[in-house]
């Protein structure tokens, strides 16, 4: 297994950098179900980010991407069932899509309420505002 950053992914699906794109490109398609691309959590909230405040995807077409990478049996994505979880509620508006990972790492790991000043946050189950 190989990790992937994110600038591969982005160079990947962007394809706003002809040379890197074509690298990116070269190296996804060498991946195999036996020898996958990692992905971890880090790499998909930054993701997101760069893909909504740089290149303006709605959230719609963002929940896409990130399906469409835990669907590829090439890529392995860690906390994938977090991701999708998070994708799908990240749709439909909200919290943003680091505020539902970070939900989620504190449900998964038994960390109840999570405290924030987030007031979107603060919606979410769970979640609790200070003060």
């Amino acid at each position: 297994m190989i990790a992937l950053d994110t600038n591969v992914l982005v160079r990947y699906l962007v394809e706003d950098d002809a040379a890197q794109t074509e690298a990116a490109r070269g190296l996804m398609a060498g991946l195999t179900a036996e020898r996958p691309g990692f992905i971890c959590r880090e790499v998909t909230v930054e993701l997101v980010w760069v893909l909504e405040r740089s290149y303006r995807f709605s959230r719609e077409r963002i929940a896409e991407v990130l399906e469409e990478l835990i669907a590829c049996v090439e890529l392995e994505v860690e906390a994938a069932d977090d991701v999708a979880r998070a994708a799908f509620h990240y749709r439909s508006g909200g919290p943003g899509f680091s505020d539902l990972m970070i939900a989620a790492a504190a449900n998964r790991n038994g960390a109840h309420p999570l405290y924030t000043f987030d007031r979107r946050a603060a919606q979410m189950e769970r979640v609790e505002l200070v003060g």
